[in-house]
């Protein structure tokens, strides 16, 4: 047979039997041959013939091959011989790779001596609940220990502050400042004025039934002066400000900036950390009172536009309605969520992980757990403020 294109190799196969000993079985051997040009791009068998050809002969225990006339050959060959010899194996037939090229009997060899990688097969056991409870306590524990570290070495540094010993860049600061103030300003404007637009749309429907509009005034204000305003300020600069500062840090933990910092004796908490938290601190008041502008200008708009109320009777009333009480517990919530937020998105981004999703995560993680810490401390705030009779 002068070359493998003109018939497959499955019909090409020959068996031969023969005795190992006296009083054996004789055990049959069915070889395959092969001939001509095996190359990508020549029309060559499939492996399936093959087995087909196998299938129809009759007994025998090994799969053996000639190759004296084969010309030519490539991975097209080593595919066809390896298909063969998955086949012998599920079907407990020898493969013998003696009659080969010996250049192809150590290319088989070397493809099926890899081992199976550990771990490459998914286990769908599943943990035991008990097993799930220690691990998800251990790691509560793990990052309550990290943030509570983190809270700490804040602390000092913002001590070494106060003592003219801290070490970071006035530009920095400036610049920070900058990002944190003028530059959120549209955003506050926007969010603050429709809350001080829904909330006087809302108090208006209620209160028109029982002809009190005018009190739209003292509802905005007060609401705005002492809770909104400073929640709402908290949320966007958690989102905006919290989320950049994770970013930051992440990246860096990420291309071992900090580690550098460490290397070379500079602290990340005075050199990153402090600059941000008290840019947050400095601007977060500031951006509470224009918020509280903005939202108490919405209200105007709904009052003389829905309820026919002058612009004289509206200021007037809500000059009336506020006092220094409103306005200073307004004041320090922002300065705490200035600190939470602040807090927030460096301690998730010195925590990022070494990957870029890792950064992703860490931000995600600063703006949850800034919003929750905003939630948490204003109802505590208000609990406080009542107990209090302020």
């Amino acid at each position: 047979m002068a070359d493998n294109r003109e018939i497959p190799a499955a019909k090409k196969a020959s068996v031969k039997s023969g005795k190992t000993g006296a009083g054996q079985p004789p055990k049959e051997i069915l070889r395959i041959k092969i001939t001509g040009i095996w190359k990508i791009g020549t029309k060559i068998p499939s492996a399936s013939q093959v087995q087909n050809k196998i299938e129809s002969v009759g007994t025998f225990r090994r799969v053996g091959f000639y190759t004296e006339n084969l010309i030519d050959w490539d991975s097209s060959l080593l595919t066809f011989l390896i298909k063969v010899s998955d086949y012998c194996a599920s079907n407990n037939l020898s493969f013998e790779k003696d009659g080969l090229p010996e250049g192809v009997q150590k290319l088989i060899a070397l493809a099926t001596a890899v081992p199976e990688r550990k771990g490459a097969r998914k286990e769908s056991a599943r943990e035991p609940i008990f097993n799930r409870i220690g691990e998800s306590a251990l790691g509560i524990w793990q990052s309550t220990k990290e943030t509570l570290a983190f809270i700490g070495e804040a602390f000092n540094a913002f001590t070494r502050l106060l003592v003219g010993k801290a070490s970071f860049r006035t530009s920095d600061l400036v610049l920070f400042i900058q990002q944190c103030g003028a530059n959120a300003l549209p955003i506050v404007s926007l969010i603050s004025f429709l809350v001080g637009l829904i909330l006087a749309f809302v108090g208006a429907v209620q209160l028109a039934m029982f002809g009190a509009q005018i009190f739209v005034a003292d509802l905005v204000g007060i609401a705005m002066l002492r809770v909104m305003g400073a929640v709402m300020v908290g949320i966007v600069m958690s989102g905006r400000t919290g989320a950049a500062f994770a970013a930051q840090l992440g990246t860096m933990q990420v291309n071992e900036e900090i580690d550098a910092l460490k290397t070379m004796g500079v602290s990340p908490m005075e050199f990153l950390v402090l600059p941000r938290m008290l840019a947050l601190v400095i601007m977060m008041p500031l951006l509470c009172l224009y918020a509280n502008l903005m939202g108490i200008l919405g209200g105007l708009v709904v009052g003389v536009g829905m309820l026919d109320i002058s612009i004289t009777q509206y200021i007037v009333q809500t000059k009336g309605a506020l006092n220094l009480n409103h306005f200073f517990i307004g004041i320090f919530q922002a300065g705490v969520f200035g600190v939470l937020v602040a807090l927030a998105g460096c301690l998730r981004g010195i925590q990022c992980g070494r990957s870029a999703s890792a950064v992703g995560d860490a931000t995600t993680s600063a703006v949850v757990t800034s919003i929750v810490a905003i939630v948490i401390a204003t109802a505590i705030i208000t609990l406080g403020c009542n107990v209090l009779g302020i």
